[in-house]
């Protein structure tokens, strides 16, 4: 947490709704210790904002017009890492709440949150923690707990089964070269069938492939030759 002298929680607030950011804006300004350093109407500008800023946490909104929150919260990781993100949304559907959870967020409450819930995950987020709404909690302990549902080459039925078989070796975080010389091709191949795999899960790096991999269940081994 940030320190200013009083140890107030910085706070930036991301919403393309005028009438949610100031409720937002008023309700945290009206309790001790929280700052709203920043708000913004879109990504692009949580992002400029949360880099100039740097609050603690940052209260986003999902859909917003131009840079949507998922890409805001893709590109806070990769620019200022130790802003940590609440979602707030109206989306209370699993691809949402999974989507924003492997771009990032480490909570994720509803909107029509009642005040304590919206203030207490923010100091939560603050400190460390990760929270979930009511209903939510139990949907990511299911997920994370739960075996998976189907075989791989069922969830993934576009994807070839040399395909499925470089998708395990990513899961395990396993590097081009090696999943080269252990296939006996070469890396560029590997690229190739990456690539390919990139697009048929609908996902824009390896990271997010490996993610959904080990969501069904692959990559439990780990390389053993790097």
């Amino acid at each position: 947490m940030s320190a200013d002298g009083a140890g107030l929680i910085r706070v930036l607030v991301a919403d393309d709704h005028p009438v949610v950011r100031s409720g937002l804006v008023g309700v945290l300004t009206s309790l001790d210790g929280f700052d709203v350093v920043a708000v913004a109407a879109n990504g692009e500008e949580a992002v400029r904002e949360a880099v100039m800023h740097r609050p603690d946490v940052a209260l986003m909104d999902l859909h917003m017009p131009g840079t949507d929150g998922f890409t805001a919260i893709r590109e806070l990781a990769r620019v200022a890492p130790s802003v940590r993100v609440c979602v707030l949304t109206m989306d209370d559907d699993d691809d949402s709440l999974f989507a924003a959870m492997r771009a990032g967020a480490h909570g994720y409450l509803l909107k029509g949150a009642e005040q304590d819930e919206i203030t207490g995950a923010v100091r939560a987020i603050a400190a460390g923690e990760a929270i979930f709404g009511p209903g939510i909690a139990v949907r990511v302990l299911h997920q994370l707990t739960s075996p998976p549902a189907q075989p791989a080459a069922i969830a993934f039925p576009g994807v070839t089964a040399r395909e499925l078989e470089i998708l395990d070796l990513l899961a395990s975080a396993t590097p081009t070269a090696v999943i080269a010389r252990r296939l006996n091709v070469t890396p560029k191949t590997i690229s190739n069938h990456v690539s390919n795999i990139l697009t048929k899960l609908q996902v824009t790096d390896r990271t997010q492939a490996a993610m959904l991999a080990r969501e069904a269940g692959l990559g439990r081994a780990a390389p053993d030759d790097r």
